[in-house]
């Protein structure tokens, strides 16, 4: 599973989507994973998708299911889209290209 790591509500916080975590989104949705992933970075998106994406990639990363629950309603479905947004965006492209390494970041690769 690949993991992106972010400052969400109170501190800093892992996500990711396990494969079941994937079926799960996919049926709270009623979208699959591959429409989610190619329409969301450009903005076409359900509020419930966003907030799902968080609360599901939440528990992914390790936070419990209550706690990813609770941060999720007071973080990402009471806050302005701009805050949640990049993280579920980050998430999605988690899931579709891996983690990015320092070296597809733009960094010169250790041997030249």
């Amino acid at each position: 599973m690949n993991t992106h790591v972010a400052f969400f509500g109170d501190g800093e916080r892992t996500f990711g989507l396990t494969p079941d975590l994937i079926i799960e989104l996919e049926r709270k949705t009623g979208a699959g994973i591959g429409s989610l992933c190619l329409r969301f970075p450009e903005g076409n998106f359900r509020h419930a998708e966003l907030v799902e994406i968080i609360r599901l990639s939440l528990i992914g990363g390790g936070t419990t299911p209550k706690d990813a629950a609770a941060l999720a309603d007071t973080y990402a479905a009471k806050r302005p889209l701009s805050e949640p947004f990049p993280i579920a965006v980050a998430v999605l492209q988690a899931v579709w290209s891996g983690t990015p390494t320092p070296t597809q970041e733009g960094q010169a690769p250790a041997n030249g």
